[in-house]
């Protein structure tokens, strides 16, 4: 490895920097063929690739920014690729939004809706979601009893589980291309397995090669800096916020086990020591109406 420094490939700007720019095909190709299950003559051949002209400082900083992977496949097939670090309780409704912003915004008005494309969204996401589910999944709109019925083939939305792919490493074959693109994703994998998964795969090669290319500028070295700054506040401010949320859940529990207590005739000084709470807060409650 040429790098001194290893980078964490999850960071939305990184990906971004290696497969969202135009000259990043050959990458994007390989990616895409690998979680699509595309082999041999089934393999797509060609990609657009839609960039992001509003990567400013303030974008890249901004913890609340969006830096997603666009492209057009050869069969007009649009695709959307999110890379989300943090859990925030919200992924199934948020790919949902950003799958329909795709499908929608193609459509002019007074266009017939035949003209709406086929939308595939494609979320990384480095915590266990779904909860339940391999390493990889995939979602269509189907028949509720008859799951060979499918409604339509313009939603199609997938997951990149990477918790579940860490805990199912081991028993991963890399003759699977997927599996060798989680592992070079995968910021804890041995720089062994990195090596001979560049030996197997010329598109992880390329988006390596890539790396090595975009993290020798110095504008990339602070950009990326800001941007795991960003990530990180804002990670920060979710467990905080969770805690919190945590804490004023118990808070109410505990109140809510008193005023029952209270109104059952239990003396303030027995409510004190089974929940805590201090007796000034226990007499409010129990006066309370």
């Amino acid at each position: 490895m040429k790098r001194r420094k290893r980078y964490d490939h999850l960071n939305d700007f990184l990906f971004y920097k290696i497969m969202g720019e135009k000259g990043d095909e050959t990458q994007l190709l390989g990616f895409l063929n690998a979680v699509l299950g595309k082999t041999g003559e089934d393999r797509f051949t060609a990609v657009e690739i839609i960039e992001n002209k509003f990567l400013s400082p303030e974008v890249i900083g901004d913890k609340g920014s969006i830096l997603d992977v666009r492209a057009v496949l050869q069969s007009k097939t649009r695709v959307n690729i999110e890379v989300q670090v943090r859990n925030q309780h919200n992924m199934d409704r948020r790919s949902l939004f950003y799958w329909s912003r795709e499908y929608t915004k193609s459509l002019k008005e007074g266009q017939n809706y035949r003209k709406l494309p086929d939308v595939i969204a494609i979320n990384i996401v480095n915590f266990d979601y779904p909860p339940v589910g391999n390493s990889h999944t995939r979602f269509h709109l189907r028949e509720d009893l008859d799951h060979d019925i499918v409604l339509t083939d313009a939603l199609e939305i997938h997951f990149i589980n990477m918790v579940q792919y860490r805990k199912q490493a081991d028993n991963k074959s890399l003759d699977d291309p997927l599996n060798r693109w989680m592992a070079w994703l995968d910021g804890k994998s041995p720089p062994g397995l990195i090596a001979e998964v560049l030996k197997m795969d010329s598109a992880i090669n390329a988006a390596n090669e890539k790396l090595d290319l975009v993290t020798m500028d110095e504008d990339f070295q602070r950009y990326y800096t800001l941007r795991q700054m960003a990530l990180s506040d804002y990670n920060s401010e979710m467990e905080y916020a969770h805690e919190e949320g945590l804490a004023e859940g118990l808070k109410k529990g505990r109140e809510e086990i008193a005023r029952n207590a209270l109104a059952q005739g239990a003396s303030i000084d027995f409510v004190n020591k089974i929940t805590g709470l201090d007796i000034e807060a226990l007499k409010q409650l129990a006066y309370k109406p």
